[in-house]
């Protein structure tokens, strides 16, 4: 079993220059790079594919050599260098001097692992080639994050990016965010491969952090089984021991009161002023399920918390989720609870938080 684990949080980031006009030049070159890594990342994908497809050519004359491999180590290859390398060789061609290379070589890596990991399903037509939007994060490796420091009187965190200085805004932050800046600056945590997005005016640094799991004295031998019940969201059992999770009501009366709310706003929004189009007159609808969504995490995020620390007072280091096939299909096959009771999601923090302190999970 794999000791550390990898997690990846969204902190928003702010550029630390004094004046006005220094900060919209860094935010520009920053919007650049971003422009060149979405560019760079269509354009990498489609010479994957092409490479990939280049056999099914049949069209082609016969006398064209098909086999992708550098002709320095197979007479019969076509490529003139390793077909990774071929990735570079395309983006910097094109846009070497408009941004770092760093970021080439980390989405050249990326990419190319993605892409192998598909490669069957994309030679028989089972998926498409992926789209790169124009707000995609680009990447860069952890040895550009320089002179990161703590800034204890600001409450935040300072390191420079190719040069140019940010510094982290966490606002009323209640997550683990700034311990795991913290331990960062105090060389505690491993800094991965991790990312930079702009997005609606702000900026957001995607770090990756690598660490050991945590320990706990568990027993495999000791199961929790657990379930997903339509009275509880979660009922688990350890030998004797029995806790529900949750009630139907505790759940479904802050989410169904959302949902009324949202009908409201989309009955009024037929009288709401216009002037910048569909967007502005669905704000208040938009708003409602942005709260009903961020209600959601929160209590699955808190079900499967207890599920866990259950566990860890048991002492289970196994954790048996029974009979989830039945209860997806009764959800299916009810409007109302397809629509209320997020199964899919739940599983994936329990899951997560699981593998965090080392309990082994098995879907039955």
């Amino acid at each position: 079993m794999n000791k550390t684990l990898k997690l990846t949080r969204k902190i928003q980031v702010r550029v630390d220059l004094p004046t006005a006009e220094e900060r919209r030049e860094a935010i520009g070159k920053l919007y650049h790079w971003q422009s060149c890594c979405y560019r760079t990342a269509n354009l990498m994908v489609s010479h994957l594919y092409t490479q990939e497809m280049i056999s099914d050519f049949f069209y082609l004359t016969e006398g064209l050599r098909l086999k992708l491999w550098d002709e320095k180590k197979d007479p019969d290859g076509v490529l003139n260098t390793s077909r990774i390398n071929t990735l570079y060789q395309v983006a910097s061609k094109r846009f070497k001097g408009e941004m770092p290379t760093n970021i080439i070589t980390c989405l050249k890596g990326s990419l190319y692992s993605e892409f192998m990991r598909y490669r069957e399903d994309y030679r028989f037509g089972e998926r498409s080639i992926p789209n790169f939007r124009k707000d995609m994060p680009f990447p860069f490796s952890r040895d550009e994050v320089r002179q990161f420091t703590h800034k204890p009187e600001q409450k935040a965190f300072g390191f420079r990016l190719f040069g140019i200085p940010l510094h982290t805004y966490l606002g009323r932050d209640h997550s683990d965010k700034y311990q795991l800046l913290h331990r960062y600056a105090q060389d505690q945590l491993k800094l991965c491969t991790s990312q930079l997005q702009l997005k609606k005016d702000k900026i957001y640094w995607l770090p990756v952090f690598e660490f050991e799991k945590e320990t706990h004295a568990l027993n495999p031998g000791i199961v929790a089984e657990a379930s997903l019940s339509l009275a509880h969201p979660l009922v688990v059992k350890v030998g004797k021991k029995r806790l529900a999770i949750g009630t139907l009501e505790e759940f479904l009366h802050r989410r169904l009161a959302i949902q009324a709310a949202i009908k409201r706003a989309q009955t009024g929004a037929t009288y709401a002023r216009s002037g910048k189009g569909r967007r502005r007159k669905l704000k208040a609808v938009a708003k409602f399920k942005a709260t009903e969504r961020n209600y959601v995490r929160s209590r699955l995020h808190l079900y499967s918390r207890r599920l866990i620390d259950f566990c860890l007072q048991q002492q289970a280091g196994t954790l048996l989720l029974l009979q989830q096939d039945a209860k997806i299909e009764l959800a299916k096959q009810e409007d109302f609870i397809l629509r209320n009771w997020s199964y899919n999601e739940l599983l994936t923090y329990i899951q997560y938080k699981a593998q965090k302190v080392g309990i082994e999970v098995v879907v039955g």
